[in-house]
């Protein structure tokens, strides 16, 4: 089933705050969601293939077949890393929080790749 939520561009706008059909900010977002899919490339995350999304028909199911609490925990740290890039926060104690909070996130899903590679 994909409905607009399974969307990675629609989900991330939706976790920054953004309406779906408000698409001025589209191509700013889908280029740092494409960096942070980057990142989750070098960690292990994802397929073998750097991964990369144009628009939102782009699900996360194409990403990874992973469970769906890791997929919920991509999902959060995608998000989050986005807003640390495209809309930080103004504080330092706020900025600071939410990057330990991507930090765990990121260090979790390294964990967990190399816990999955050690499998086979």
């Amino acid at each position: 089933m994909n409905d607009n939520y399974d969307s990675i561009l629609t989900s991330v706008k939706k976790l920054l705050g953004l309406p779906e059909e408000y698409t001025a900010f589209d191509p700013d977002i889908i280029m740092h969601i494409n960096t942070v899919f980057f990142i989750l490339n070098q960690i292990g995350i994802g397929p073998k293939e750097t991964f990369a999304i144009y628009d939102s028909s782009t699900t996360w199911d194409e990403f990874t077949s992973a469970n769906k609490t890791q997929i919920e925990s991509i999902k959060t740290y995608v998000a989050g890393r986005v807003r640390l890039i495209f809309d930080p926060p103004t504080t330092p104690a706020l900025k600071e929080a939410q990057e330990k909070i991507v930090d765990e996130l990121e260090w979790r899903l390294r964990m967990e790749a190399e816990f999955m590679n050690d499998d086979e």
